[in-house]
C-alpha cells in the first residue's frame, strides 16, 4: 500500500509541475496589458512604466514565473494587480463559500443517485428502471444554469421561500448559510446525480453478472444479501471516479452558477479578475483549483485500492 501511494505522490507532483507551467504560459499569452488596463487609455507611457515596474511586470517571463511558483511554495499567492490585497486573504474569504456548495452539492448528488442507481439495475425492464433512466437522460440534457433559472424563479420569485442570490456569511449562522446554499447546490448536484445514477446503474448491472454472484446465490444467499456484501463493492470502483471528478467540476466548474446565485465564491472571483486582467489572482486560484483537483484524483486512487486489493499487489 505504501510503495502505491508513493507512485501516485510522484504522479501528484509531476502532475502539479506541468499543470503551473501550463497556467503560467496560457495567462501570459493572454492580449493586454494590466497596467495599461488599470490606468486607462489616457495614461501616461511614464506612469505605466512606473506601475509595470511596481507590480512586477517588467521582469522577463522566466523570471516572473520563478518568483511566482516560489511565491506558491512558501503559502504567498502575491497581491492583486487590483484590489492591493493579499490574494491568499481573497482566496481563503472565497473559498469558505465555494468549499461548502461543492460539498453539500456532492452529497446531494450522491444521496440521489446512489438509491436511484440501485433500484434502476436490481429491476432492470421494469417500470421503475425505465422511468429513472427517463429523468436522468432529461437531467443529462438539461444544463445547471437552466435549473438555477427556474429554480429561481420558482421559489425565490413566486414562493419567496428562498432569496434570489447572496450570501449572508457564516457568521449568520449555520442554518442562514446553508439555506443560501440551497438552490444552487440543487443546481449542481440535479445533473450529476443524474451521471452517477447511471454509471452507478451500468457498474452494478455488470457486476451482477458475474459468475461470483451466480456462486454466492448457490450457496444460499438471498438477492439483498449478494448485494450488499459482494455487488456493490466490486461496484463502486467506476462510481469512485465519477464522484471523483464530479467534486473536482463542483469545485471548479460553478462559475456561472455563482453568478446566476451572485454567490461571492473562488468561480466568481476568477470571473470578476479575468474582466479586470488581475493576472496573479487568475493564476493562483486556477492553480489551487488544479491542486484540488489532483489531490481528490489521489484520493480516489487511494479509494481504489481500499475497495480492490488487486491494486495493491505487486504482479
Amino acid at each position: 500500500m505504501l510503495r502505491y501511494a508513493l507512485k501516485r505522490l510522484l504522479s501528484l507532483a509531476i502532475s502539479l509541475a506541468v499543470a503551473s507551467v501550463v497556467i503560467f504560459v496560457a495567462i501570459e499569452v493572454v492580449p493586454g496589458d494590466p497596467a495599461s488596463y488599470m490606468l486607462g487609455i489616457n495614461a501616461r507611457p511614464d506612469t505605466v512604466a512606473a506601475l509595470r515596474e511596481e507590480l512586477g511586470l517588467n521582469m522577463s517571463p522566466p523570471e516572473r514565473y520563478i518568483a511566482w511558483v516560489g511565491g506558491l511554495l512558501q503559502g504567498d499567492f502575491g497581491t492583486s494587480y487590483t484590489y492591493r490585497t493579499p490574494v491568499a486573504e481573497m482566496i481563503s474569504e472565497r473559498l469558505w463559500v465555494s468549499l461548502p456548495l461543492a460539498l453539500f452539492a456532492l452529497a446531494l448528488s450522491t444521496l440521489i443517485a446512489f438509491p436511484a442507481g440501485i433500484i434502476a439495475a436490481t429491476r432492470r425492464g421494469s417500470k421503475w428502471d425505465l422511468g429513472i433512466m427517463g429523468v436522468t437522460q432529461l437531467g443529462i440534457a438539461v444544463p445547471n444554469f437552466w435549473f438555477a433559472m427556474l429554480m429561481v424563479l420558482v421559489f425565490a420569485i413566486n414562493l419567496r421561500w428562498f432569496s434570489a442570490g447572496g450570501f449572508p456569511g457564516w457568521e449568520a449562522g449555520l442554518l442562514p448559510g446553508l439555506k443560501a446554499l440551497l438552490l444552487p447546490a440543487v443546481s449542481l448536484a440535479l445533473p450529476q446525480a443524474s451521471i452517477l445514477a447511471r454509471v452507478m446503474r451500468s457498474a452494478l448491472l455488470d457486476t451482477l453478472d458475474e459468475d461470483f454472484i451466480r456462486t454466492a446465490r448457490a450457496k444460499g444467499l438471498t438477492r439483498r444479501q449478494v448485494l450488499r456484501r459482494h455487488a456493490l463493492r466490486n461496484a463502486l470502483i467506476p462510481v469512485l471516479t465519477i464522484i471523483g471528478l464530479q467534486f473536482s467540476f463542483l469545485l471548479a466548474g460553478a462559475i456561472i452558477i455563482e453568478n446566476v446565485f451572485f454567490l461571492p465564491g473562488l468561480g466568481r472571483l476568477v470571473f470578476q479578475s479575468i474582466s479586470a486582467r488581475d493576472l496573479i489572482v487568475v493564476e493562483s486560484v486556477v492553480m489551487l483549483l488544479v491542486f484540488a483537483v489532483v489531490v481528490v484524483n489521489f484520493a480516489v486512487d487511494l479509494a481504489y485500492a481500499a475497495v480492490d486489493p488487486r491494486l495493491r499487489r505487486r504482479r
